[in-house]
C-alpha cells in the first residue's frame, strides 16, 4: 500500500507558488476556497499534458474525432442525464470538530485501513515462510485475514445498497459499525448523513423574473452525446468511432482539499467512444489496455499505477474502473473508464423527442450505440506529473538542488540559451542562437547572476537542456550543452543543437513511446 506523504505535497504546492507554476485565485483578496491559478510554467506544462492527450486521441487513432461544446447547455439535457436526481454526494459533519465530510469517503478510506492490515499479515507471512509462500493459498486460509476479507466485502455490499437506494440512515449506521473516526477531532459525534447536489446554478435573462434556470455544466460528456448525430453525419463516421473533449467543468465540491486534486473549477479529457451492442465489454478491455499504456509512455513509473475496479456502479454504467496514481497523498483515481451502455442516447432521445440512432448500412438496421467513455482529470494529471519529478538531490560538492524531472516534451520550457557573461559579444550570439530555435522549441534566455545560480533555477522549473554561450563559441561555433537530470555537459556545434532538442523533446517521441 502506497503511505500517504503530507511532507512531499506541501513541499510541492510551496514550489509550484515560487516558480510560477500555480497561484492561489484570487490571492490579494484572501483566495477563493478550492480556486487555482495556472501561472507561466504551469500553463506550459498544462497545454503540453493536453496536446499529448489531444494528438493521441484524434491523430494517432484513425477513428476519433474531436469537438468543443459550450460550457452552457439547456437544462433538460442535465435532467435526461440524471445530474438533476441523482448527481449527489452524501454529505457528514463532525459536530466536535466542524469539519464536513463526504460520508461514502470516509468509509472507503477505513476499508482501505483494513485492506493495510491485510497487506501487513502477507508481508509478515512472506517473510517468514521465504520461497516457498503461497499468497493465494495464505489469503484464502488465514483466519484472521477471512476474518478482514469478509468485513471489507459486506461493508462494501451495504455501501453499494445505500447509495444505489439512497439510503442515508443506512450509510450513517455503516460509519457506526466501522467505528470511524473524524481524523481532526478524533470523535465519533458524526451528524446524520444528508444528500448535497454539485451542480452551480444560475440564471439566463435579462431580467430575474423571467431568467431560466440554467446550470454550470459538471461533466463534458454531455455535449459530446447531444452532437453525436452531427458530428456522426457531417464527419460521415462509421461504428466503432469516438468523440473527444477538452473543456472546464464545475462541480460545489463538499469537500474540495489537497491542492489541485479536487477543485470546484477543474478541466477534463473526456472521449466517448460509441460501439455496436453487444460489443462493448470487449472495447471497455481495449481502451484500459490503450489508456495504461499512454500513462506508462510518460515515464512516470509504471509502479505508480493500478486498476481499481468500481463495486458500486453509477447508474448508468455496467462496468467501470479507475486507474490510479499514486500520490502524495496515497493512490488515488486519476482516470475513469467506464462502459455507459446506451443510457446517455437513450435518455436524450426520450426527453428531445429527436431520433439519436446510428443506421448500420452492412446489416441494414439502425440502433442506439453503446458507449465506452475514458475521462481524465487534466489538474490531476498536472498534480502526478509535478509530483513525481519533484526531486531534492544533494551533490558531491555538498550543495543541494531541487530538480524537477518532467519528461522533455512536456517541459515548460526545452531549452535555456545562457551566456555565460553579459559582454564580450556573448549576450548577442546567445540571442541569434535563442531566435533560431524558439519557432520549434519553447525556449528561454537568461543573463543575470552566475551561470550556476542560473542552472538551479532552470533545475527548479525543469527544463531539460541548458546551452552556454561561452568565448570559444566565438571561434569555433560550439556550445554546452548541460542535460538536467545527469548535469553532464557536452560540447557540441550550434548547427547540430536542432537535431539534438529534436530528438528528445518532440512530442513525437514521446507519441512513438506508446506501445
Amino acid at each position: 500500500m502506497a503511505q500517504q506523504d503530507d511532507n512531499l505535497l506541501k513541499k510541492v504546492v510551496s514550489h509550484a507558488k515560487e516558480y510560477g507554476f500555480i497561484f492561489p485565485s484570487s490571492e490579494i483578496y484572501d483566495g477563493l476556497g478550492a480556486v487555482y491559478d495556472y501561472g507561466q510554467n504551469g500553463v506550459e506544462l498544462k497545454n503540453n499534458l493536453k496536446e499529448y492527450w489531444w494528438r493521441f486521441m484524434t491523430q494517432v487513432q484513425d477513428n476519433i474525432v474531436g469537438i468543443d461544446s459550450a460550457i452552457f447547455m439547456h437544462p433538460t439535457i442535465w435532467k435526461a442525464s440524471g445530474h438533476v436526481d441523482a448527481f449527489n454526494d452524501p454529505m457528514v459533519d463532525n459536530k466536535d470538530s466542524k469539519k464536513r465530510y463526504r460520508a461514502d469517503v470516509l468509509i472507503e478510506e477505513a476499508l482501505d485501513k483494513i485492506q493495510e492490515k491485510i497487506d501487513k499479515e502477507v508481508e509478515k507471512a512472506a517473510k517468514r515462510f521465504g520461497d516457498s509462500f503461497d499468497k493465494v493459498m495464505f489469503v484464502s486460509t488465514n483466519p484472521r485475514v477471512q476474518e478482514y476479507v469478509k468485513k471489507i466485502n459486506e461493508a462494501n455490499e451495504r455501501l453499494k445498497n445505500a447509495m444505489s437506494s439512497s439510503d442515508m440512515a443506512s450509510m450513517k449506521q455503516l460509519m457506526t459499525d466501522l467505528e470511524i473516526a473524524d481524523p481532526v477531532s478524533g470523535t465519533r459525534n458524526w451528524t446524520d448523513v444528508r444528500q448535497f447536489n454539485l451542480m452551480f446554478s444560475t440564471e439566463m435573462g435579462s431580467i430575474a423574473e423571467e431568467a431560466n434556470k440554467i446550470y454550470l455544466r459538471p461533466e463534458t460528456a454531455q455535449g459530446i452525446f447531444v452532437n453525436f448525430l452531427n458530428v456522426q453525419k457531417t464527419g460521415r463516421m462509421k461504428i466503432p468511432f469516438g468523440i473527444a473533449q477538452i473543456g472546464k467543468a464545475f462541480r460545489n465540491e463538499i469537500v474540495a482539499r489537497q491542492f489541485i486534486f479536487r477543485m470546484r473549477e477543474f478541466e477534463q479529457m473526456e472521449m466517448q467512444f460509441f460501439v455496436k451492442p453487444g460489443d462493448e465489454m470487449n472495447w471497455y478491455a481495449f481502451w484500459k489496455e490503450q489508456r495504461l499504456k499512454w500513462h506508462h509512455a510518460l515515464g512516470l513509473g509504471s509502479e505508480n499505477y493500478r486498476f481499481h475496479d468500481h463495486l458500486n456502479l453509477a447508474h448508468y454504467a455496467n462496468a467501470a474502473c479507475d486507474i490510479q496514481f499514486n500520490f502524495p497523498m496515497g493512490f488515488k483515481e486519476l482516470e475513469g473508464i467506464h462502459s455507459r451502455t446506451d443510457f446517455d442516447l437513450k435518455s436524450h432521445e426520450k426527453y428531445s423527442g429527436k431520433k439519436l440512432q446510428y443506421f448500420d448500412t452492412e446489416s441494414n438496421q439502425s440502433f442506439i450505440p453503446y458507449v465506452i467513455e475514458t475521462s481524465i482529470g487534466l489538474d490531476r494529471l498536472f498534480l502526478a506529473t509535478l509530483s513525481s519529478a519533484y526531486k531534492e538531490e544533494k551533490l558531491e560538492d555538498g550543495s543541494d538542488r531541487v530538480v524537477l524531472s518532467i519528461p522533455p516534451a512536456l517541459a515548460p520550457h526545452k531549452v535555456a540559451v545562457l551566456p555565460l557573461v553579459k559582454k564580450d559579444g556573448l549576450p548577442e550570439k546567445a540571442e541569434t542562437i535563442l531566435h533560431d530555435l524558439k519557432f520549434e522549441f519553447s525556449s528561454y534566455y537568461e543573463d543575470k547572476d552566475t551561470i550556476g545560480k542560473r542552472y538551479r533555477r532552470m533545475d527548479a522549473i525543469g527544463t531539460p537542456y541548458c546551452v552556454t554561450v561561452d568565448h570559444q563559441t566565438l571561434q569555433d561555433d560550439t556550445v554546452t550543452i548541460r542535460h538536467r537530470d545527469t548535469m553532464q555537459q557536452d560540447r557540441v556545434a550550434v548547427a547540430s543543437l536542432r537535431d539534438r532538442l529534436a530528438e528528445d523533446c518532440s512530442m513525437v517521441s514521446l507519441l512513438k513511446n506508446i506501445k
